[in-house]
This record gives C-alpha cells, sequence and structure tokens, in this order.
C-alpha cells in the first residue's frame, strides 16, 4: 500500500507542476505590414480580468522571436515571455521579418532600412491596441529593438522599456567596438561611418571592413545612423523602464545612463552580473559568451521583478 500511495502522490506533485507551467494560453499570430507579414506568439496570461500586454521587440540581425538566430540558440526572449506570463502579464514576440524572406527576395532585402523596422513596429502596436483587450500596452526593446521601439511608441503605447539598449547613435558604437578589437582598423572606420552619416555612400575601405560595410549593408547603416536614442527617448511623456546588465559586454552601462539622463522622468534598474541577453555571468568573458549558446540557461529573475513591478505601478 505505501508503495502505491507514494506513485499516487508522485502523479499528483507532476499533475499540480505541470498545471503551474502552463498558466497561459500559447497562439500563433501574422500581423500584415507593409513590408511583410510578422510571424508571432502571443502568451496569454490566464485571468479573470483583462491583463497588460508587452510586445517584446527583438534586437539585430535575424533574430527570432525567441531571440534566437543560426549563429546562437539561447531562448532570451521566450524565458523573458514566459516569465511575465507567471506574472500575469501577457506578451505577443515576433520573428525579424528578414526571417521571412527567401534568398529571391534579394531586392526586397536590400530595401530595408530602418524606418523599416520602426513602422513594422508600429503595426504591430496599433494592431492590439485596436482590438482593446488588454488593461495597457506595454513595448519592451531589446539592443537594437530599444532604439527601435523607443520610436515606435511614440504617441502609441502607455510604457515603454528599454532592455539593454544604446544611449548613442550606431556610428559610436561602431568605432568603439572596432578600437577594441582591431584598433589599426578604427580610423579607416571613424572614416568609412562619417561619410555614411552624410548620406554618402563609401566604395573604396579596407576590405577586412567588408562585413560591416558592404553595399547591402550600407544603405540600411544611413538610415540607422541618423537616430540619437537620447533625443528618442526624451520625446517620450509615458513612463520609461531603463534596465542593464553590469556583466553586458555589447552595451555599457553608461549608454543605459546616457538614457537615463535623456529622460529625467525614467527610472533606471542595473542589473548586477546581468549580461546582454539577460544570463547570470559570475566568471570571465568564456563564459559570459558561452551563454549566447546555452538555451537552457536561464534568464535573471531581478529582471522578471523590476518589469513586473514597473508594469504594476505605472499608469
Amino acid at each position: 500500500m505505501k508503495h502505491k500511495f507514494h506513485i499516487i502522490i508522485f502523479s499528483l506533485v507532476s499533475f499540480l507542476s505541470f498545471a503551474q507551467e502552463k498558466n497561459y494560453k500559447e497562439t500563433s499570430i501574422n500581423i500584415p505590414t507593409k513590408s511583410v507579414t510578422l510571424k508571432g506568439t502571443l502568451l496569454t496570461a490566464i485571468s479573470n480580468k483583462k491583463t497588460p500586454l508587452v510586445i517584446i521587440i527583438p534586437g539585430s540581425g535575424p533574430t527570432d522571436r525567441d531571440g534566437n538566430n543560426a549563429q546562437m540558440k539561447n531562448n532570451s526572449l521566450k524565458f523573458l515571455a514566459e516569465s511575465l506570463a507567471k506574472n500575469n502579464i501577457t506578451s505577443y514576440r515576433y520573428d525579424k521579418s528578414v526571417l521571412s524572406f527567401t534568398p529571391k527576395d534579394k531586392t526586397l532585402i536590400d530595401s530595408l532600412t530602418f524606418e523599416t523596422f520602426i513602422n513594422e513596429a508600429k503595426s504591430v502596436i496599433k494592431y492590439f491596441k485596436k482590438n482593446k483587450n488588454y488593461s495597457k500596452i506595454i513595448v519592451a526593446g531589446h539592443s537594437q529593438g530599444s532604439l527601435v521601439g523607443m520610436i515606435a511608441t511614440h504617441n502609441i503605447a502607455d510604457a515603454f522599456i528599454s532592455l539593454e539598449g544604446a544611449g548613442r547613435t550606431i556610428d559610436k558604437i561602431i568605432t568603439e567596438q572596432i578600437n577594441k578589437q582591431a584598433p589599426f582598423l578604427k580610423d579607416e572606420t571613424a572614416s568609412v561611418l562619417s561619410e555614411l552619416k552624410k548620406g554618402n555612400v563609401v566604395e573604396k575601405f579596407n576590405p577586412m571592413l567588408n562585413s560591416l560595410f558592404n553595399k547591402q549593408v550600407q544603405p540600411f547603416l544611413i538610415s540607422w545612423i541618423k537616430y540619437n536614442p537620447q533625443q528618442e527617448i526624451k520625446k517620450l511623456t509615458i513612463p520609461v523602464l531603463i534596465i542593464n546588465g553590469t556583466n553586458d559586454i555589447q552595451v555599457s552601462i553608461s549608454d543605459a545612463e546616457l538614457l537615463h539622463k535623456a529622460n529625467s522622468t525614467s527610472e533606471l534598474v542595473l542589473i548586477k552580473n546581468m549580461n546582454h541577453i539577460f544570463k547570470e555571468i559570475n566568471g570571465d568573458i568564456n563564459e559570459n559568451m558561452l551563454s549566447y549558446t546555452n538555451p537552457n540557461l536561464p534568464i535573471m529573475k531581478e529582471l522578471v521583478n523590476s518589469i513586473t513591478t514597473f508594469i504594476k505601478n505605472s499608469n
């Protein structure tokens, strides 16, 4: 009898654990935009009343709704969405539009600009705002998505969250990164970026910089470089939360502080030992880099707690 009793108890515990994990409804939702139909996932928190909705905008590159791409899988945005659901917060996250293109769509890929991403984000916000199913709509942009989000959010969302977002224009970020990795290319990098900032395409440069400045990329950089995060976040009159990890090797704490200074009513949260993809790093840069390809490493609870508190307190 004791043996059977233990089996029953174990089954009950397993059932309860499963029920606790599934405290949300998962739905695939595709949203049409002028450029492409965005593919995404809505995690609806199960509640008797309207819940807040967080629209999660991914970072740079061909990043999907989970925060992954072909080179790295870390599930950062997936874990964030699931953690928010456990706090009774609904979320929608989507794949970058470039993932919807095929190799035959070269013309469409070449025509992508930073404004394309902004307009796509606006379409997502308006889509959910129109159905009026949520108590409030919050936009959370990660990395490059921070700048996209703060521009798209203007006048149409209820609050904004910058997650590891840069506080300077992209030319300054690129020059800084090149100086750290290949200092001998810094001056030429700065020279090319100076021309791009004027709207000029650069034909000749060191072949070692081709991945940064090839002809396909330059029009996009020209459109991106003109947006200053400090100026854009200053325009927001809604509640703003700025979050940065102290172990972010891509975006420094000083960037978060610049954003906070630009918007004096914003809230700044610096999370100790958190890196760019929300994971806890207590070791060296090797541990930090390895986390980018670890899909099982959880995100930090402090991140979720900070976002949850902000959303519940923002009006």
